[in-house]
């Protein structure tokens, strides 16, 4: 009899994580490691910063628990994990010239090791926002080009050295969106800058930071080590509020902002217009090298998602987001989705496949998805007692896996992984450690881990949705 999958056989799914949200176990143990401090590290001492006075130093432990982690994705079902490197656990002041951390380089050897003892696809960020602070101290990190571009690449390569024998899925950047707007724009995460001018010279800098990096893994690394390698960025379906010809326009232009900011230059070899029209000089202008070093940078295009919005015409304040007007509001009046406990993000699951097939549409590459969840609504005293109980969460992964499916068998769009986020309740930035993205319950006393039911539901869809054969 034939079994009818939707899936290709290869295909990758289980969860993700980056290093700066799960793997501190206290500050002794982070100096133990000899890691060096990140910008978020600064940013966490500062009075307010985090809304619940949370420390990146001590988060989930991942570093000592790693492989009960690993055991308990392999019992959950997963075939791949999609975890960060930290840049200042194995180049502590970051530099080109300085010292390589052994410890962190055995940390990274181990994990990786373990991940394929136990049957999972390890695949890699090289850059999930934790910036060494000492080169930020030395000449303001990102806002560099230059000497970003040659840090960052020795970095890049030295990773490719280190593990490459053994990593065959590589993403330079998760999200640059955020590092620029969120870091160097409204100052919500690290460094803390408010700026309108920053944010475009940070985005820049990291296209060419990626490009370069990626370039020299496709032309050194790729012919011996045989992997792939790309950047993932964040950017949500943009639902015109309804078929007027000026919000069906300002639905594209915030998807420019948000979206083709990254993706045009990486894939089309050029910045959306609608940026170029609205900022003008703020906004670099790529030399040729550039350009040339940008042609064929990424062999995929990795995707992280959450919701949906409706967009407006009506002009708003908000630059980062094309002076468009962003809800979840309907003509009638209703809503689009139910709230989470993030007031940007609802559960919308149609809006994934109109994503899908925009991606496909424009850009013309073999999507991986990797990052994808919500984080529902809870009874906190209810969470407490019931740590595997996240009923929302179920909802919001069936909804969205079967947008997916429907995507991929229906449309016919290259979808090849699906990575929720995140694997475990984590330190999710400046909201500290309150909201609870993961499929694993952490109790931040005692580090022990409950698998929670969309873990479960997560798993067994991708089980019975994969080829065997």
């Amino acid at each position: 009899m034939t079994v009818t999958t939707t899936f290709r056989r290869d295909f990758l799914y289980g969860f993700a994580t980056a290093s700066a949200q799960i793997e501190g176990g206290g500050a002794e143990s982070e100096k133990e490691s000899g890691r060096g401090d990140s910008i978020w590290d600064a940013f966490c001492e500062q009075p307010d910063k985090i809304r619940d006075g949370s420390h990146v130093k001590k988060t989930c432990n991942h570093l000592a628990m790693y492989k009960e982690d690993v055991a308990m994705m392999k019992s959950l079902g997963a075939n791949a994990y999609r975890f960060s490197i930290s840049w200042p656990r194995i180049i502590p002041l970051g530099g080109k010239g300085d010292p390589i951390n052994q410890k962190g380089v055995d940390f990274y050897n181990n994990l990786i090791n373990e991940c394929l003892k136990n049957g999972l696809v390890p695949f890699v960020t090289l850059y999930h926002w934790d910036l060494p602070l000492e080169l930020f101290k030395r000449y303001g990190g990102w806002l560099n080009k230059d000497k970003i571009v040659q840090d960052f690449t020795n970095y890049a390569r030295t990773c490719f050295e280190l593990f490459g024998d053994r990593v065959k899925h590589w993403l330079t950047f998760n999200e640059p969106w955020c590092t620029s707007v969120l870091g160097h724009g409204i100052g919500e995460f690290a460094p803390g800058h408010v700026s309108n001018t920053e944010p475009w010279i940070v985005g820049h800098n990291i296209l060419i930071s990626h490009a370069s990096a990626a370039k020299l893994y496709i032309n050194d690394f790729k012919p011996t080590q045989g992997g792939k390698i790309g950047i993932t960025l964040n950017g949500d379906w943009t639902e015109p509020y309804d078929e007027s010809p000026e919000n069906i326009e300002a639905a594209q232009r915030k998807m420019d902002f948000a979206l083709g900011w990254f993706a045009d230059p990486i894939y089309l070899g050029k910045y959306p217009q609608s940026m170029i029209d609205i900022l003008g000089d703020r906004l670099p202008k790529f030399t040729k090298e550039e350009l040339a070093l940008l042609k064929d940078c990424s062999e995929f295009y990795g995707c992280n998602t959450y919701t949906t919005n409706t967009i407006k015409a009506e002009k708003s304040d908000d630059e980062f987001a094309g002076y468009t007007t962003m809800g979840f509001d309907k003509p009638d009046g209703s809503m689009i989705g139910p709230p989470s406990q993030l007031g940007w993000l609802r559960d919308v699951p149609w809006g994934l496949r109109k994503l899908l097939n925009y991606l496909h549409q424009r850009y013309k590459m073999p999507i991986y998805m990797t990052e994808n969840v919500s984080s529902p609504l809870q009874v906190a005293d209810l969470h407490q007692k019931l740590k595997w109980y996240d009923e929302g969460r179920v909802r919001y992964y069936q909804g969205y896996t079967q947008a997916l499916k429907d995507a991929v068998e229906k449309d016919g769009v290259d979808v090849r992984s699906y990575f929720g986020w995140s694997f475990m309740d984590n330190f999710e930035w400046a909201s500290g450690l309150i909201p609870r993205f993961g499929s694993v319950y952490v109790d931040y006393d005692t580090f022990e881990r409950t698998p929670k039911d969309s873990a479960k539901v997560l798993m067994e869809f991708f089980q019975d949705n994969i080829s065997r054969k």
